[in-house]
């Protein structure tokens, strides 16, 4: 059998399990390339090790790419593809837990100033780009969920927006402040001026050529406008801020908010699961140890509770 249609039919296998399988499909498609369509049975060793490892640190992805080529194999032999699976029997341990960069309000406004000062030929104007942002912090989506919005997404007068087609396969809806309301009726002018689809099915954001935005072109872009704003990084992480990080500020701060004012943070967990659209209470909790202050907040709860034996 043929490596790529071995991947396809793998693919096809856990799609049919109810995974999306998308992240994990890339890779795989990505090792057929520097593979080659050779047979299966030919691939050698040294080639898969260099697939894997690549060049440059260990990351995370090295890792990523070694569980999804590995589960691919598994799956060959089980069928009796391939006699002996060709991954290498060590790899580097994983590097230390990556800790998302959780923005202050001072950074997210320099982010939105500098996307003020972009020329407007950019393909991604000013009002996509920081209607964008307005999405990823102010209704904590996801990239992928902000960029697949269309139209009849967006209900202005219930102020609710509805995420489909999701990272677990649910749709959920998500609320929306009366400010990131506003925001979204201003852009959705801009958006009529500029003649751009109108079909309930049309995607929200556009460039200005009226075409879907891509993930590249958002993180391109945001990577351009960080640099601009001057907002990297001090604790010598090899990633810069990234667009993905402004979902993590928006739960990290309604954390914050909430231990300062006293207020339930078990429930608080509970309705940020929903809303995040978390399959497990456990990834929300993580949000719990991703900054100084919120860990500070939490374990003086904490010392409080121990000391008046549970009482308030």
């Amino acid at each position: 059998m043929k490596l790529q249609e071995a991947i396809e039919q793998y693919i096809k296998y856990k799609r049919s399990l109810g995974r999306r399988y998308d992240s994990t499909a890339r890779r795989l498609r990505a090792f057929c390339n520097a593979m080659g369509d050779v047979d299966v049975a030919d691939i050698q060793p040294d080639a898969v090790k260099s697939f894997i490892f690549g060049v440059g640190p260990v990351t995370t992805y090295l890792h990523s790419k070694n569980t999804a080529v590995r589960s691919l194999f598994g799956y060959l032999l089980s069928r009796g593809y391939v006699s002996q699976s060709p991954l290498p029997a060590e790899i580097p341990k994983l590097p230390r837990q990556f800790i998302p960069h959780i923005y202050t309000l001072d950074e997210l406004r320099r982010i939105l100033e500098a996307a003020e000062k972009q020329p407007q030929c950019c393909h991604l104007e000013t009002h996509t780009f920081r209607t964008l942002v307005l999405l990823l912090y102010g209704a904590a989506l996801r990239l992928s969920e902000a960029l697949r919005l269309t139209l009849a997404d967006i209900d202005l007068d219930a102020n609710v927006l509805t995420i489909r087609d999701t990272k677990f396969f649910k749709t959920r809806w998500v609320p929306i402040s009366t400010d990131l309301r506003r925001a979204l009726d201003t852009y959705l002018r801009i958006r009529t001026e500029r003649k751009h689809p109108a079909a309930p099915e049309a995607f929200l954001l556009l460039t200005s050529g009226s075409q879907p935005v891509s993930i590249q072109l958002a993180e391109l872009s945001f990577k351009r406008l960080r640099e601009i704003a001057g907002v990297r990084r001090t604790d010598k992480c090899r990633y810069g801020p990234r667009l993905h990080d402004l979902r993590h500020s928006f739960a990290v701060h309604r954390l914050i908010a909430c231990y300062r004012e006293g207020g339930d943070v078990g429930r608080l967990l509970l309705a940020l699961s929903t809303f995040l659209g978390h399959a497990d209470l456990l990834f929300t909790q993580r949000y719990l140890t991703l900054t100084p202050e919120l860990l500070r907040l939490s374990s003086d709860r904490f010392e409080k509770y121990a000391l008046t034996g549970g009482r308030s």
